[in-house]
C-alpha cells in the first residue's frame, strides 16, 4: 500500500504545472540544469567507451545525487517539471523515426508472434506476481512495462497514465538497468551452449532484453545477422508501447470513474503522435543522416527527462519500498528470458532473418 506521503493529487499537480509553464522565463534554470546533467551523462558514456552504458540511467543517478545531497533546487523547479512532461512526451514522439513498418515485416510473422506473445505474457505475469508479493500496483505496472517493452522509455511513458511517484519510476528503472545488464552479459555464452542460430539468438535478445543499448550490446556478439535481427526485434517491441499506454490509460479512466475518484487520467495524446511518426517514416524516404540526427536528439531529450526524474527522487522514500519490488524485477526478468527462448525453440525458425 502506498503511503500518504507518496500519493499525488493529479488535479492539483496539473494546475501547478500550468501555472509554472505560464511563465517561460522561469523554465530556463531547470531546463539548463537538466540539459547539463544530460550532457554529463552522455559524456560519461563516451569517455567510458561502453556503448551499452545507458545515458538515461546515468542522468537519473546524477539527478538523484544532486537532490539528496540537499542542493537547493527550488529555483529550477518549473523547468524540471517541464522536462518531466513536455520534453518527455516530445522525445517519445520522436522515437517513431527509429522504426518503419518495413523493418517489422523483415522479421516475419514468426518473429512478430514471439515479440507480441512474450510482451503480453510478461506484462500480465509481472502484474499478477506483484499483487501476490504485495508490491504497490503502480510500481508493479512500471516494472512490468519496463521489463516487457523497452526499459526506461517505457517506464516514463507508462507513468503518464499510471501516475506512480518519482520513487516508483526510479526503482523500476533501477530494476531494468540491473537485470538488462545481466542479460547482456549472460545471453551470448548461453546461446553458444544451447546452439542457437544467429537469427534465433538475435530474436531472443530483441524480444526479451530490456533496453535498446543492452540488446545491441548482446546481439552483435553473435555476428552481424544476430545484431540486425535483434535490433529490429527490439524496435518492433517499442512500437507496442503505443497500444499498451492507450490500454492502460483507458483502464485507469474506467477505474477512476467507477470509484468516483477525484481527478482524471490524462489522455496520452503523444502516443498517437508516436504512431503517426512511424507511419510517416514508413511512407517517406528520409535520408539516413537525418534520421541519425533525430535519434541522437531523441536520446538527449529522453536523458533530460530522466535527469529531471532523478532531481525529484528522494532516496529516503525509495528505501521505504524495500526489497519486494527488486524480487519482482528479478522474477519478471527470469520469466521473460525463459518464456521468449522457449517460444523461439518451439516455433523452430531456421533462416528466420532471411
Amino acid at each position: 500500500m502506498q503511503s500518504k506521503a507518496l500519493q499525488t493529487n493529479p488535479a492539483k499537480e496539473e494546475q501547478q504545472h500550468r501555472a509554472d509553464t505560464a511563465r517561460p522565463r522561469h523554465l530556463l534554470p531547470g531546463l539548463a540544469l537538466c540539459c547539463a546533467l544530460a550532457l554529463a551523462a552522455m559524456l560519461v558514456r563516451h569517455a567510458s567507451g561502453i556503448a551499452a552504458l545507458s545515458p538515461l540511467a546515468t542522468a537519473m543517478v546524477l539527478g538523484i545525487v544532486l537532490r539528496n545531497v540537499r542542493v537547493p533546487l527550488a529555483f529550477a523547479a518549473p523547468g524540471i517539471t517541464f522536462s518531466l512532461r513536455r520534453v518527455l512526451r516530445f522525445a517519445i514522439v520522436l522515437l517513431g523515426f527509429q522504426l518503419t513498418l518495413t523493418q517489422i515485416a523483415t522479421i516475419g510473422w514468426h518473429g512478430i508472434v514471439v515479440i507480441v506473445a512474450t510482451l503480453a505474457a510478461s506484462f500480465v505475469v509481472i502484474r499478477k506476481v506483484g499483487a501476490l508479493l504485495g508490491v504497490d500496483k503502480a510500481l508493479s505496472e512500471l516494472i512490468a512495462a519496463g521489463t516487457s517493452v523497452c526499459g526506461a522509455s517505457a517506464i516514463v511513458a507508462t507513468n503518464t497514465v499510471t501516475r506512480g511517484s518519482d520513487e516508483d519510476v526510479a526503482y523500476a528503472i533501477a530494476c531494468v538497468t540491473v537485470f538488462g545488464s545481466i542479460s547482456m552479459l549472460a545471453f551470448p555464452p548461453l546461446a553458444e551452449q544451447i546452439s542457437l542460430t544467429p537469427a534465433e539468438f538475435g530474436l531472443w535478445t530483441g524480444a526479451t532484453i530490456h533496453e535498446v543499448a543492452q540488446v545491441v550490446g548482446a546481439a552483435f556478439q553473435g555476428g552481424t545477422e544476430a545484431g540486425e535481427t535483434g535490433t529490429v526485434a527490439k524496435l518492433s517491441r517499442v512500437i507496442l508501447l503505443a497500444p499498451l499506454v492507450l490500454t492502460l490509460g483507458t483502464l485507469a479512466t474506467r477505474t477512476r470513474a467507477g470509484q468516483d475518484a477525484g481527478g482524471s487520467v490524462p489522455m496520452p495524446w503523444f502516443v498517437f503522435g508516436f504512431a503517426a511518426v512511424v507511419l510517416v517514416n514508413s511512407v517517406l524516404s528520409i535520408p539516413a543522416e537525418i534520421t541519425g540526427q533525430i535519434a541522437t536528439w531523441t536520446t538527449f531529450l529522453l536523458t533530460m527527462a530522466l535527469a529531471a526524474m532523478g532531481l525529484e527522487t528522494d532516496i529516503a522514500k525509495l528505501h521505504l519500498k524495500g526489497l519486494r519490488p527488486l524480487l519482482l524485477g528479478a522474477i519478471g526478468w527470469i520469466f521473460i528470458s525463459v518464456f521468449g527462448l522457449a517460444l523461439i525453440l518451439w516455433l523452430q525458425m531456421p533462416g528466420f532473418a532471411g
